[in-house]
């Protein structure tokens, strides 16, 4: 497990890759999945479209670093970091807004996402304070 975060730290242009790729899927389960039976999961449609909008933002902004980021991808690998840990207190604030209305489903999936987001702001974390 080491080894592997290593060879992403190695090579940190990867981390916006893996960032990219997961806002997207973010984007995908956010507007097309959880928007659509949003009675499921205890929060508006409003919510869900605005949550996977920032999320393609997130995308975008990702994909763009991994392509065009040359000699200073430690300012951009910070901007995305810093708005990973937003967007976690951002999702922990709606679940603390809506929880009498948010069901199980909702607070499995937004847990989830926390947790796999922080595990992705930690790596970033240690890329940036890499000597590489």
């Amino acid at each position: 497990m080491k080894e592997s975060i290593q060879k992403f730290i190695a090579k940190p242009k990867t981390i916006f890759l893996i960032d990219a790729v997961g806002a997207l899927l973010t984007f995908a389960i956010l507007f097309f999945v959880l928007r659509t039976f949003n009675s499921l999961f205890g929060l508006s449609k409003t919510t869900f479209k605005y949550l996977s909008l920032l999320a393609l933002f997130f995308s975008f902004y990702s994909f763009a670093c991994f392509f065009l980021a040359k000699n200073n991808w430690k300012l951009y690998l910070k901007i995305i970091c810093t708005a990973n840990i937003l967007y976690c207190i951002l999702t922990f604030g709606i679940l603390i807004y809506n929880y009498k209305s948010i069901s199980i489903f909702g607070l499995v999936y937004f847990i989830g996402e926390i947790a796999v987001i922080s595990g992705l702001v930690l790596l970033e974390i240690k890329a940036i304070k890499s000597k590489s």
